[in-house]
């Protein structure tokens, strides 16, 4: 008899590896304002990301090769990211208001950090093929949610009842002002020219630079970020409890961490 142990709550090793330069590379590609030393030099960040988006399908290969990933959890895993594409068109043109955080948060509650990282890559990912959102900033936007997912999946997983429900409006808010950062990290260098007090400047101190980031996104940002917030924590608080119950009735049923066991008659 043989024994194969799927387990979609954890990063492997390997993975960790994976994950680790994934992350390295994404951090670069998000932080690069402050260690930039001209703007000539800002036209290479995007090869930060160039770099982490393959890493990052290494990291999608690693899941599977090391059997962190199922063929059910890979097939799940595609119909929420499809679902995710399908849910965030329906906020377009308004201030922050995204459908897909609340489904996004929820997943990675019940599947794992693992899980949650990739589904929200490629959540993001389908949602600008299907919707033509193609651009310099897709990059930014598709580690950003990744990155939610990851956060989302990580904290306090034994957490039941009320004080579960209190845990992920926590996290939602924290994940719809998070994402609203990160995006400006990305906006900010090439928003306001260089003659303004919240300009970035090129090859400047850290802290000062630092300092006009932190002003530049509390001024332009609330508008999308606090109604991001707000419709992501409803969504969460009132969804909560159905969603989660309905994943983790199909985790159970599809039996993702079940060992499969392969009986070998003798003859």
């Amino acid at each position: 008899m043989k024994t194969l142990t799927a387990d979609i709550y954890r990063f492997s090793l390997s993975s960790k590896i994976a994950l680790l330069f994934t992350s390295i590379f994404a951090t670069a590609g998000f932080t690069w304002p402050f260690f930039a030393p001209d703007m000539e030099s800002a036209r290479f960040a995007q090869f930060f990301f160039w770099i982490a988006m393959p890493l990052a399908f290494v990291l999608l290969l690693t899941q599977l090769s090391d059997r962190s990933l199922d063929a059910k959890s890979v097939a799940l895993l595609g119909m929420l990211a499809a679902l995710l594409a399908a849910l965030r068109p329906l906020g377009a043109g308004a201030v922050g208001l995204e459908p897909m955080w609340f489904l996004l948060i929820l997943s990675a509650r019940v599947f794992g950090s693992a899980f949650g990282f990739l589904l929200g890559a490629l959540g993001m990912l389908a949602s600008a093929l299907f919707t033509g959102g193609i651009g310099p900033w897709l990059t930014y936007q598709i580690f950003a949610a990744a990155v939610i997912g990851l956060f989302a999946g990580s904290i306090a997983k034994d957490l039941r009842g009320w004080r579960e429900q209190i845990l992920l409006l926590a996290i939602a808010i924290i994940s719809a002002f998070g994402y609203g950062l990160l995006m400006d990290l990305q906006f900010w260098p090439w928003a306001l020219g260089g003659n303004t007090q919240l300009s970035f400047i090129p090859g400047g101190e850290l802290q000062e630079n630092l300092q006009r980031f932190v002003t530049f996104h509390f001024l332009s940002s609330m508008a999308w970020d606090i109604p991001r917030a707000v419709l992501t924590g409803a969504l969460v608080f009132s969804t909560g409890p159905a969603v989660l119950a309905a994943l983790r009735r199909t985790k159970k049923k599809a039996a993702f961490l079940t060992p499969i066991e392969f009986n070998e008659r003798l003859n």
